[in-house]
């Protein structure tokens, strides 16, 4: 099973991550992985200066912005390739 972990540290969800938890949730809903992946929120992790953060499995994504996420789901999870 794959797994997300948002950062919701105090500095990660107010640049962003307040935001793009709903549309991560969305994305997981509208393309019917739920049985696929584990999303769950994460107090820190500890890069304060280098977020918004998202951890995929073993891979973070550091600076994460609203645009960039939706291409971020489709590397990791798009059933195209």
């Amino acid at each position: 099973m794959r797994q997300i972990r948002i950062c919701l540290g105090s500095s990660c969800y107010s640049r962003g991550n307040n935001v793009h938890l709903e549309v991560i949730r969305k994305y997981i809903a509208e393309n019917h992985l739920d049985a696929e992946i584990t999303f769950s929120g994460h107090l820190c992790e500890e890069l304060c200066s280098e977020g918004p953060v998202l951890r995929i499995d073993d891979k973070i994504y550091k600076g994460v912005t609203f645009s960039g996420l939706f291409r971020i789901l489709e590397e990791e999870f798009s059933n195209k390739h």
